[in-house]
């Protein structure tokens, strides 16, 4: 085997780092500094001789010992000493020496190999694969190449490693700005320019990556920034690729937009080929003209700038069945993938096109990262990933065209179908489809395909009297079809019968949404009793979908039981399988259960049980999970009892997983509760406060927000003041986090007076606490000591721990903001010490976090980042990304502060990624305003002023007007 010394064990060298040598898995003793200057001479050579004269030249230059030649000599008689039996491997030649290990027992061989592979597989078209292999032969280094080792041939050779370290991360930059992670490059391309000032690839990469994030300021800024440095520095202009980067920007080049993917074919890009559509019926039947029609227009979609087919017809008359069938078959004229979407037109709550646009990029292959905020940057980016591509968005069951204009791809060979209720007459240049009801001959085929031939001839008059009973609206056959053909003791007859009741199909005879109606109606009139009243139930809660255990509460039954139904009204296509374990209803068919719990459920009262059930179950359930994050609180203790008791959890990561997957479902029932009457407000308001790690995470801060507000318009109305006081509260948490202070602290002041009206402790304190971080924020530090120790009096009083710790690490920063470091830092650690004594989990970061805040006003800077270092990994593993980002610009401060701007500068951007799309803008403001302060002390005013305009717009836009008054004088202070 290469390498292999003839002793079962092999030598290995490393120059990539400090000289190092191992015999398998023992290191070598490589002697003195001169002793590893001769091997990693002789490594470097790749096994060739090498003689006295250049050994002593590469070792000492021009003023080489007396004793030059004796040393050398005696450096290579300890080296073979040191790899004892394989002393051979160090040869004497020809008056010099040769080291021959063999092929791969050096590390540069290994980065070499893995850097050719690289090489080799981004030519081949594989990006990914590309990056992950530069990745690992960047792995190989193990800090300065060839450290600590004297002579100027290790000089020559160390600057040589060092460049081709250099090499490799720009190339590996240049593949992540291909693989559109180009917001996460950003932070270490601002690391590296000012590591590397005068490197214009590593300029060029950035202003790339700028650019692609939206910041298009700060990349021309960065230009501007490079041409005075090489002036001062060089007396150059910019390269040529730098300059002609700078036009590109300049003229808004199409081509700059980023691209989902650098996996390349040939020379033509290639990227993520979504396959999203839904499987197509095997049933399908007829409809032979409409397909024949809406095929000719998929298929000759190449050519034209872009083709809109536009279904239309009521619920239930097979338009998505025909979308998906029609758009199966033209999948081969969209060889780039096809994208589908439900846009859940019908139901209460529509599909967001923002949040579609979003999916729709992921589902490209376009990183979360470099996803924009906002409907028209979204489409943009959208139809500039879809540029040169051929793909067919299949846009099912819209509202109207407002809500389909924002997903049309607008590029040539690009396709959309759209299904809708409503014909789109507005829908500008698409073609328009009126689906109507199945002929009776298509009708009868398609209850024959489901039934079976044999059972259908034997009565083919009772099958058409059936297909004619349901209007032959093909979800209502379907249905119909699917009851007889689970019942092999029913006959045709039997079915027919049961729906020539007048009583069952009278609405079915009606135009309109009573048609889908009297459909439903077929297959709900066939439940056995337990199945109506779980279909009825079911429909009540407003979530998006419902877990097993959610399901079972609402119907007050066990869990196997209650699967047990769900699965047969599952098998009776009233209800769809979301995942294991999680139920959804189709929009029509919650509409449909509803109307059937309303005047079937008896007596009313039974339908307030159900959603009181689903309450309890989510507020037990989530008052758990808070327990088990913040042992020692006592909120809890003030929450009313439940009747039904929730899940419990011993683990704290399935009890965050349970509250995060429920999200969704818990904010909606929380809402829907949001009314003066039916007894349920208090524990809605409740419910919200045991969820608030929700708005924390930033992740569900608008939903949350939507569900506090609503909850307190019922407060008031209802005249209760304990809800309306912890709604306020709550409301007040929300604007905090959200930067918008001064309705915060509106709500707070209101919470405060009413706690204290009905003695509830819980308003009083938390309410108190949120006051004192607001006017932290707004600079009124006698006010925020002031409600920090009210907050502190009411959490001592109640004993509640962590409403103390939390309290105490509040007032510990008013401490920090008026120069009293000495009671800073004794404050901040009692906060830490009440939350490791208690044994929180992520709280436990929240201390650490208020610690190194005051420790950094101590300015003990080395203690404050290992407080947040240890702090970081907490927030993520808690999925708290906006407290995450947070504390990365607290280090960013320290690093200002300590005159390391490069690294404030990296961890700034790292905060800006962080917090993208999930926190205020005001924090992004904070973050920019010292991120151009890092950025201008590395000598970059430029993309520093681009930083600083930008804080100032965010800070002018909330009111923040002291904010805005800092960056104004830092705009008027900076050079141009």
């Amino acid at each position: 085997m290469a390498g292999d010394t003839g002793h079962g064990q092999r030598l290995r060298f490393a120059v990539l780092g400090p000289v190092r040598a191992w015999r398998g898995g023992e290191e070598l003793r490589t002697g003195s500094p001169q002793q590893r200057a001769l091997l990693a001479a002789l490594l470097l050579r790749g096994g060739r001789t090498a003689t006295a004269a250049e050994l002593v030249d590469a070792l000492w230059g021009d003023d080489p010992p007396h004793a030059a030649l004796a040393a050398l000599r005696t450096y290579a008689s300890r080296l073979r000493k040191a790899f004892g039996p394989d002393a051979d491997v160090l040869a004497s030649e020809a008056g010099g020496y040769a080291l021959r290990a063999g092929v791969g027992c050096l590390d540069i061989d290994s980065a070499e190999r893995l850097a050719a592979e690289a090489e080799k597989a981004r030519a081949a078209g594989s990006g990914t694969r590309a990056r992950a292999l530069i990745t690992e032969a960047l792995a190989v280094w193990d800090g300065e190449p060839l450290a600590h080792v004297p002579g100027p041939y290790a000089d020559t050779q160390r600057a040589r490693l060092e460049e081709w370290r250099l090499g490799l991360v720009e190339t590996r930059l240049d593949l992540d700005l291909e693989l559109g992670h180009h917001a996460e490059a950003v932070s270490e391309l601002t690391a590296l320019t000012a590591a590397h000032p005068l490197r214009e690839r590593l300029r060029e990469l950035l202003m790339l990556a700028l650019y692609r994030s939206g910041r298009q300021a700060e990349a021309l800024a960065v230009y501007t920034d490079t041409r005075r440095l090489l002036d001062d520095e060089l007396g150059v202009e910019p390269c040529a690729e730098l300059s002609e980067l700078q036009q590109r920007i300049l003229r808004g080049d199409a081509d700059l937009a980023p691209h989902p993917s650098g996996d390349r074919a040939g020379t033509g890009l290639a990227f993520v080929r979504p396959a999203q559509l839904p499987a197509t019926v095997p049933d399908f039947t007829g409809r032979d003209a409409f397909v024949q029609e809406l095929s000719h227009q998929l298929a000759t979609a190449e050519g034209r700038v872009m083709a809109v087919s536009a279904v239309a017809g009521i619920g239930g008359v097979g338009k998505t069945t025909l979308a998906v069938h029609v758009a199966h078959a033209a999948r081969e004229h969209f060889p780039d993938g096809q994208l589908y979407v439900d846009l859940q037109g019908t139901g209460p709550v529509v599909a967001e096109p923002e949040a579609v646009l979003g999916a729709f990029l992921r589902a490209l292959g376009v990183a979360d990262s470099a996803i924009p905020e906002g409907l028209q940057e979204r489409s943009a980016l959208f139809r500039s990933t879809l540029d040169g591509r051929r793909v067919l968005a299949l846009l099912d069951n819209a509202r109207d065209a407002a809500q389909v204009r924002p997903l049309l791809p607008g590029t040539e060979g690009c396709a959309a179908l759209v299904t809708s209720r409503t014909r789109m007459v507005d829908l500008a240049g698409a073609h328009l489809v009126d689906l109507d009801v199945m002929s009776p001959e298509e009708a009868l085929v398609l209850f024959t395909r489901i039934v079976g031939t044999e059972r259908v001839a034997a009565e083919r008059d009772a099958a058409m009297d059936t297909v004619a009973a349901c209007g032959f609206l093909p979800l209502a056959i379907r249905i119909a079809a699917s009851r007889l053909a689970a019942r092999r003791t029913w006959t045709v007859s039997v079915l027919s019968r049961k729906l020539g009741d007048e009583r069952r199909r009278l609405d079915e005879l009606r135009a309109g949404d009573l048609a889908v109606k009297a459909t439903f109606e077929l297959g709900y009139g066939q439940l056995e009793p337990a199945q109506a009243r779980a279909f009825r139930l079911l429909g009540l809660p407003d979530g998006p979908d419902i877990s097993l255990p959610a399901a079972a509460a609402v119907l007050d039954l066990d869990v196997d039981t209650t699967e047990e139904l769900l699965e047969t009204l599952v098998d009776a296509s009233l209800l769809e399988s979301a995942a294991p374990g999680r139920y959804r209803f189709h929009d029509l068919l919650r509409l449909y259960a509803r109307s059937c719990a309303e005047r079937d459920e008896q007596p009313p009262a039974e339908r307030e049980a159900a959603m009181s059930r689903l309450l309890d179950f989510y507020l037990s359930t989530a008052a758990g999970v808070y327990v088990l994050e913040r042992p020692g609180e006592q909120l809890v203790q003030h929450i009313g009892p439940t009747e039904h008791p929730g899940l419990v959890f011993q683990d704290s990561g399935a009890a965050a997983d349970w509250l995060f997957t429920e999200a969704g479902c818990l904010l909606a029932c929380a809402r829907q509760h949001a009314r003066p009457s039916g007894g349920t407000l208090q524990r809605a308001v409740d419910l919200l406060f045991v969820a608030k790690d929700l708005t924390e995470s930033g992740a569900y801060s608008r939903l949350y927000a939507h569900a506090a507000t609503a909850l307190l318009g019922a407060a008031q109305a209802s005249g209760d003041s304990r809800a309306e006081a912890r709604a306020r509260t709550i409301l007040a948490q929300v604007r905090n986090f959200s930067g918008r202070f001064a309705e915060a602290d509106e709500q707070a002041m209101h919470a405060v007076r009413l706690g204290k009206e009905c003695q509830d402790p819980v308003s009083c304190g938390y309410a108190a606490n949120v006051r004192g971080i607001i006017a932290i924020y707004q600079q009124r530090y006698e006010d925020a000591e002031e409600y920090c120790n009210q907050a502190l009096a009411c959490f001592r009083a109640d004993g509640n721990l962590n409403g103390e710790a939390s309290a105490l690490s509040n007032l510990s920063r008013v401490h920090t903001e008026t120069r009293r470091p000495r009671s800073a830092v004794p404050l901040a650690e009692r906060c830490l010490a009440i939350y490791r004594d208690t044994n929180v989990s992520w709280r436990l970061a929240n201390g650490l976090y208020a610690y190194g805040t005051a420790l950094t006003s101590a300015g003990r800077y080395q203690e404050a980042l290992a407080q947040f270092d240890e702090a970081l990994p907490v927030f993520r593993d808690h999925r708290q990304r906006m407290w995450e980002g947070w504390t990365l610009y607290r280090m960013a401060e320290v690093h200002l502060a300590t005159h390391e701007y490069a690294r404030g500068a990296a961890h700034a951007e790292q905060a800006l990624a962080r917090i993208r799309g999930i926190s205020g803008e005001w924090r992004r403001g904070s973050i920019l305003l010292t991120l151009g302060r890092c950025l201008d002390a590395l000598g970059q005013p430029g993309r520093a002023r681009a930083c600083w305009a930008d804080a100032l717009t965010v800070f002018e836009q909330l009111g923040h007007e002291r904010e805005a008054r800092t960056v104004q004088g830092l705009l008027s202070l900076a050079t141009v």
